[in-house]
């Protein structure tokens, strides 16, 4: 079993739900105002107990980008995958050579472009750690991203500060997401960004289009069984005229869809 968390580590959690500024008082003392700081207790003292091996991001669904891409070819993998942060794999997919932020490349020239040298330290970390102490880790070094190694060394998944904090706070969007009351984001006439947790009547009001799934409550419940299994950004069905690709997606959960109108 993991280590007890340190009280910097309890510490850092109270601040960050709001609740707790005494260093003194033991979390398991605070008297929960509403439902909700009770579930962000449990939920902290739930993952004391866990290690990164339950909450990482596997290895088959990590959005990376190759060592030999270009410039174009790196965009577009963005465009897809809508993140800040992406590990950049050698050619075999099984070393991580850095980490690139999407900000590095504002102001980047195509001709003179060379992805090395704008690449970021990588952080490895062990499947066995706990989650407690890499969350520490990562205050303390200020990144938020790491590496997930097997005990063979292989590459085996990957893990980010939200990926912790989500586990106790919830989702929590990346700085490329759009508001979440925009459900339905047009981009031509044709084609539109859907937020996956948007109602299914509202869907079939906006697209004039009947999902005929009434078990259902929203888009990505819709989609998800439609799959049969939870699928990956790229995937598409077509429902009738609407084609929907999945644009953005989680070893958890569906996020966006792209809906495009079929003549």
């Amino acid at each position: 079993m993991p280590d007890e968390p340190s009280q910097s580590f309890l510490s850092y959690l109270k601040n960050l739900i709001g609740i707790g500024t005494n260093k003194e008082e033991p979390l398991k003392n605070i008297e929960p105002e509403d439902e909700r700081i009770e579930e962000l207790i449990e939920n902290v003292l739930n993952i004391r107990d866990s290690v990164v091996k339950e909450i990482m991001i596997p290895k088959i669904n990590i959005s990376f980008i190759k060592e030999d891409d270009n410039l174009a070819e790196i965009y577009a993998v963005v465009n897809n995958t809508k993140h800040s942060r992406y590990p950049v794999f050698d050619s075999e997919n099984n070393r991580a050579i850095g980490i690139l932020h999407v900000k590095d490349l504002i102001g980047s020239d195509e001709e003179a472009f060379k992805l090395a040298d704008i690449l970021r330290e990588v952080k490895y970390i062990p499947e066995s750690q706990s989650v407690t102490s890499l969350l520490e880790d990562f205050k303390k070094d200020r990144v938020h991203l790491a590496i997930v190694l097997d005990e063979y060394g292989m590459i085996s998944g990957l893990i980010t500060i939200e990926d912790i904090l989500e586990e106790i706070v919830g989702e929590i969007e990346d700085e490329f997401y759009e508001e979440k009351n925009n459900e339905i984001i047009k981009i031509n006439d044709k084609e539109f960004i859907v937020s996956s947790t948007i109602e299914k009547e509202k869907f079939e009001e906006f697209f004039s289009h009947e999902l005929n799934c009434p078990d259902v409550e929203s888009l990505g419940g819709f989609v998800l069984k439609e799959f049969g299994h939870l699928p990956k950004v790229g995937e598409k069905i077509e429902v009738g005229n609407l084609e929907m690709t999945i644009t953005s997606a989680d070893q958890r959960k569906i996020k966006k869809i792209t809906v495009r109108k079929v003549d």
